[in-house]
């Protein structure tokens, strides 16, 4: 039976990832000439970022989402869901730190939120594993 800790970090982790969701959604539809004139290296990033890497971060943020909700609903395959989304974050984010100039542009604590990112997705899949692991997931 899950605890009152897990339903706490499983919501938690929904709205860690409908968050996500929404700062793809006005990042992916952000008007970049806009951008520049407040946060040039941002926009320069925006603007040079390949699909793919806007195709790893939709699919780190959404199924991150899928991954929350099969959590909440306590389905085992909340682990394999998370495992996809963290693949993703860090292909994305793969290209943030190796193929723009945002670190050069904006110094290391550009890398902060970045990592803090990753962080979370890596205990998300943990956690899920080990409540499957715990039978908490079905």
């Amino acid at each position: 039976m899950p605890t009152r800790s897990f339903w706490i970090v499983a919501g938690l982790l929904l709205v860690w990832s409908l968050i996500g969701d929404a700062a793809y959604l006005s990042q992916v539809t952000a008007d970049l000439a806009k951008m520049a004139t407040t946060d040039p290296s941002t926009a320069k990033a925006f603007a040079a970022m390949p699909e793919w890497a806007w195709s790893a971060y939709a699919v780190a943020v959404w199924v991150s989402t899928l991954a929350a909700i099969a959590l909440l609903l306590r389905r085992r395959i909340a682990a394999p869901l998370y495992a996809v989304s963290l693949v993703a974050v860090l292909v994305q984010f793969g290209w943030t730190f190796l193929g723009s100039d945002v670190i050069a542009d904006k110094g290391a604590s550009a890398a902060i939120f970045p990592l803090i990112i990753i962080a979370i997705a890596a205990f998300s899949l943990w956690y899920s594993w080990r409540k499957a692991q715990e039978r908490v997931l079905r």
